[in-house]
């Protein structure tokens, strides 16, 4: 609050001094409480600042800072749902999600489980089950049943933190040893040519960016 001086003239200054006088001490001495107690009920009864923030705030969701074409095809409600996968970790969040089927398979068959869902923070790019019908469905079985090959090819999709649109932008070292290169924007995402069909979606560990397509190291 700021304080405003008054220049009193030398008898306006005095009558000024004896009516503060008056006003701080009753007839009997004592000091006069009532003023100060009615300050305090009015300043009880007066919301806060924080109080009337949080009134007029709203919930944000998950889907608000989602971006791409395919991401209508989530669920707006449930598990599976942007709300719902922001709870769970990525394994499990990606296990809910009806685009990321074949993945949840290949994640359960290298053994990764655990290793993702325990991580602190993570960016995944993560291929579509259409991505995975473009292999050769004999290529792809037998992907599936070589452990190390699957490990590679699953951790190539894999960076350490959690990458906004922003951040993620540009050559990403993976948790395979070797790099994946992002390009665009919001209005337009791919990695290493593959597009990003609906990105920056939020998990309890990770953040995750559904791709058209597999990537190879």
């Amino acid at each position: 609050m700021k304080k405003t001086t008054l220049r009193l003239s030398g008898a306006l200054a005095a009558a000024a001094l004896a009516v503060s006088g008056l006003a701080a001490c009753g007839s009997d001495g004592t000091s006069d409480t009532s003023s100060d107690a009615a300050a305090e009920t009015s300043m009880s009864s007066t919301p806060t600042q924080s109080e009337s923030t949080d009134d007029m705030s709203t919930t944000s969701s998950a889907a608000d800072q989602v971006f791409g074409p395919a991401c209508s095809a989530v669920p707006t409600s449930g598990a599976g749902s942007f709300d719902g996968m922001v709870s769970d970790p990525v394994a499990t969040a990606a296990s809910n999600n009806p685009l990321l089927t074949t993945l949840v398979s290949a994640v359960q068959a290298a053994g990764l489980v655990d290793t993702l869902n325990g991580a602190e923070a993570l960016t995944v790019f993560a291929p579509t089950d259409d991505a995975f019908a473009a292999i050769p469905k004999k290529t792809l079985n037998a992907v599936l049943k070589d452990k190390d090959t699957l490990t590679a090819i699953l951790t190539h999709h894999v960076v350490g933190g959690q990458l906004d649109p922003d951040q993620v932008v540009g050559k990403q070292k993976t948790l395979n040893g070797d790099t994946v290169t992002v390009k665009g924007d919001t209005d337009g995402m791919t990695v290493d040519g593959a597009n990003v069909l609906c990105g920056n979606i939020p998990t309890a560990n990770a953040t995750v960016y559904v791709i058209d397509q597999v990537l190879m190291p």
